[in-house]
């Protein structure tokens, strides 16, 4: 009997995961995707640098608004509801930005696909708080953030590739269908916890007593989290690391290979798609070694040196096409990973009943960041604009570039303070006895 309710368990929480990873791809894709079609934007709607930064980025301010009330909404509603409800509106949205015929209207469809899948990360990061163990969630968590770069991947090279078939607002109308069939497979399999699919609890299943569930009403809980000063080191290592490279990588990265060397969008979105492969590839080796060694600290503090050291070889080493630009591009997106550290030691320095909200404060680091830094590096380009056009499109300098590269470097500064300030769990809850 009990190896059947451990294969049912097994089973239903799987399936879960898989729903929930795949409504993740989306996030990353719709994330990442502006960078390969940031010349079609600019001249589908006539942009300016800045202008193009702010459309691209009105998914991450909708994304940064949303993640505390996210985390409220996984820990209270449920995830399945949570997920069910983004899904739905970030394929009302894509469909609407792959349709616009106005700046105004692709405005609207990117704040659409950021708010609904504003809560797809942190319900699944809560769903595997309560599917999974505390011993593996660190690496449960680095697969996570493996699978979903998948989507970044989709958005770099495949997408540059696909482009040469079919026009940018059709890649973008399918992907919203794509977002709405999810949001039937949710409400069809997701369970928020495994005792309303009739299982055992993980704890109970590990012969150990139970969480304490939610004792107060959300304000309450929510005030407690966010003056737990713990919880906010991760913050700002999340908007230095995750921050900075979400906006290279999904915006500016293929400009400036194009710019200052000269390569076409196929050529170009290779380094970026190096870049998100290292990002890929890091979290899942960041989470496998900080379980491994049980410790958080070590693995982000060493995470964010060497990626500020990424930066700087950027701005000052002589490299430019081929193995040299390749080693840096993957440099940055691999030790920029680290950041997946920092949503196990929010939820371990926290109630195991308050996760989501813990996991959204920490995240929303990463989206500030990212809304900060897309529009920030488009006005540092446009400050030197020599007012060289191409087919419609601005053409900066690589002294420009060079600009946008020290505002990264400052990015990465502020993720390295941040990590020094983490408090060691030795990966376990440190609310929780023994």
């Amino acid at each position: 009997m009990a190896s059947d309710v451990l294969q049912r368990f097994r089973r239903v929480s799987w399936t879960i995961y898989l729903v929930l990873v795949l409504a993740y791809i989306s996030v990353y894709f719709h994330r990442m995707a502006p960078a390969v079609v940031s010349s079609d934007l600019m001249q589908a709607f006539a942009t300016s640098g800045a202008a193009l930064g702010s459309l691209a980025a009105m998914y991450y301010y909708i994304y940064t608004a949303m993640q505390i009330p996210a985390g409220v909404l996984a820990d209270t509603i449920g995830i399945r509801g949570a997920v069910t409800a983004g899904n739905l509106v970030a394929g009302i949205g894509s469909i609407l930005f792959g349709l616009a015929d106005s700046f105004e209207v692709a405005s609207v469809g990117r704040f659409l696909v950021g708010l609904g899948v504003s809560v797809i990360f942190v319900s699944l990061m809560k769903s595997n708080s309560v599917w999974f163990s505390d011993r593996v969630y660190g690496r449960v968590s680095g697969v996570t953030l493996l699978i979903g770069n998948l989507g970044s991947v989709l958005a770099a090279g495949p997408l540059a590739a696909l482009l040469g078939v079919l026009s940018w607002r059709t890649v973008f109308v399918v992907t919203g269908v794509v977002s709405l069939v999810l949001a039937g497979l949710s409400l069809w399999l997701v369970r928020n916890r495994p005792e309303d699919a009739g299982l055992p609890s993980v704890r109970e299943m590990e012969g150990k007593a139970p969480h304490a569930p939610r004792a107060h009403h959300w304000l309450r809980e929510l005030r407690q989290i966010i003056l737990n000063r713990r919880i906010w080191p991760g913050f700002f290592a999340n908007f230095g690391l995750a921050g900075g490279l979400f906006a290279f990588a999904g915006l500016w990265g293929v400009p400036l290979l194009r710019d200052v060397f000269d390569l076409s969008r196929a050529d170009a979105s290779l380094y970026t798609t190096f870049t998100l492969l290292g990002l890929a590839f890091g979290a899942l080796g960041a989470g496998w070694l900080s379980d491994h060694l049980g410790r958080r600290k070590p693995v982000l503090v060493g995470s964010a040196l060497i990626y500020a050291s990424g930066w700087l070889a950027m701005i000052f080493l002589p490299w430019g096409p081929g193995w040299s630009g390749l080693v840096l591009f993957t440099l940055v997106g691999l030790t920029g990973a680290g950041f997946v550290v920092t949503y196990a030691c929010a939820k371990e320095v926290t109630a195991p009943a308050l996760s989501g909200m813990a996991i959204s404060v920490v995240n929303t680091g990463l989206f500030l960041g990212a809304a900060l830094m897309q529009p920030l590096f488009g006005w540092v380009l446009d400050l030197g604009w020599s007012g060289a056009v191409q087919d419609g499109i601005r053409v900066y300098a690589a002294a420009d570039y060079r600009s946008g590269l020290w505002l990264m470097f400052g990015f990465a500064v502020i993720a390295l303070l941040g990590t020094l300030r983490i408090t060691e769990t030795r990966c376990r809850n440190l609310t929780v006895p023994d």
